[in-house]
């Protein structure tokens, strides 16, 4: 039974021992502890990277956390998609009374239980989301976050003995297979590259017996590129930022006002008429995203002041507005940090929590306004064209 999902590789003097496991199986967490006690490795490698370790480590992150600094710096949306995800995980856990990435902590204090060094092998988590991210498209883009939201809120369940069969090389060759077809740009940055840098990390691990504990979707991969070189320098390097977001995102602000003051001198009233379209279609969208998201009246107010105006400067979007009034007029309290890995588990618990609902309200505001630009944009230039 303990070599069951064990991959055992020799590479460079070395003896490798892989442990594919699902990252909520029970069975996982115990073949991981009784493998490291039983090999006594050198080395033990977890499928983590700083930042994710760190948030193991961690227990008061939440508690800890600025939600003013969180705008500032742009990471609302990030920090969503992050909790959105992370409790798809956790509701899966829970189903089975553990912790997620319990392998994972297991790893961690097997380590140090038989004294091995431990090495985190994994890729950034935000150098793995911008490769990625930069490189579906769109398209793709909207795909996959709504795919990511349908599997989050979904009410489905799954038995135990499935969530084993992910482990088994078929299922994991089919799940790949299905993976590739639906986002065929998607498979190279969140598997094969990592699948290279993991590689790459057990490989250079110190000693000469080293321990892998790894989601089992990076086992066939790992076993394949553990015997070539691979540049760690170029995976962790981040995609150059396309040059057409920023060349539109300038393009369109200075159209509208060309549009709008080329009107104002030709038909001052249908230039009045333009301004006024624009203001109105704007902000009543951001408004409306702002409301959805439950905003303070105040913070649904200044989406709607904010939005015409920063729709004309690609430097700054309503919802960081509208989410500094709403945090500032209903601040997140220690107790909504505190459930906040409890409330990501449902849609309600979304809305109801003081953090999330700052996070929703900068989100939906600013896609309310990308929605009033367009909307807005559109009836500029054919009030434009009526008066020419």
């Amino acid at each position: 039974m303990l070599e069951e999902n064990i991959t055992r590789l020799h590479v460079d003097g070395k003896e490798i021992v892989l442990i594919g496991t699902a990252h909520v199986s029970k069975q996982s967490a115990e073949q991981v502890k009784a493998v490291i006690e039983a090999e006594q490795p050198d080395s033990v490698c977890v499928e983590l990277d700083e930042q994710r370790y760190e948030s193991i480590q961690n227990k008061n992150k939440w508690e800890n956390m600025d939600i003013f600094s969180v705008i500032k710096e742009k990471k609302a949306t990030l920090l969503l998609m992050n909790l959105a995800i992370s409790s798809f995980q956790n509701r899966i856990a829970k189903q089975f009374g553990i912790q997620a990435g319990q392998e994972m902590i297991q790893g961690i204090e097997s380590a140090k239980d038989v004294d091995a060094e431990l090495v985190l092998a994994d890729r950034n988590i935000q150098v793995t989301f911008s490769r990625i991210w930069r490189g579906i498209g769109i398209k793709g883009k909207a795909t996959l976050l709504s795919s990511i939201v349908y599997s989050i809120f979904s009410k489905e369940t799954i038995t135990e003995e499935e969530m084993e069969q992910m482990k088994e090389q078929d299922m994991l060759d089919s799940m790949l297979k299905e993976l590739t077809e639906n986002f065929p740009r998607l498979k190279k940055p969140l598997i094969d590259e990592r699948d290279q840098y993991l590689a790459q990390k057990i490989k250079k691990a110190p000693g000469e017996k080293v321990v892998a504990v790894l989601g089992a979707a990076h086992v066939p991969g790992i076993t394949k590129q553990i015997e070539q070189e691979h540049s760690l320098t170029k995976l962790r390097a981040k995609p150059p930022k396309a040059k057409w977001p920023k060349i539109v995102g300038w393009a369109i602000p200075i159209a509208i006002i060309s549009l709008i003051l080329f009107t104002f001198m030709s038909n001052p009233a249908a230039g009045w008429q333009q301004t006024l379209s624009w203001i109105l279609w704007n902000g009543s969208f951001s408004a409306l995203g702002t409301l959805i998201a439950l905003g303070h009246p105040l913070a649904i107010l200044t989406a709607f002041i904010t939005a015409p105006i920063t729709s004309l400067n690609p430097l700054l979007a309503a919802g960081w507005f509208a989410g500094f009034v709403q945090a500032y007029f209903k601040r997140p309290n220690v107790g909504d940090f505190e459930r906040l890995s409890e409330d990501v588990f449902s849609i309600k618990g979304f809305w109801q929590n003081k953090v999330t609902r700052v996070l929703l309200i900068v989100v939906f505001a600013n896609l309310g306004s990308t929605i009033g630009t367009l909307v807005g944009g559109a009836d500029v230039i054919r009030l434009f064209f009526e008066n020419l």
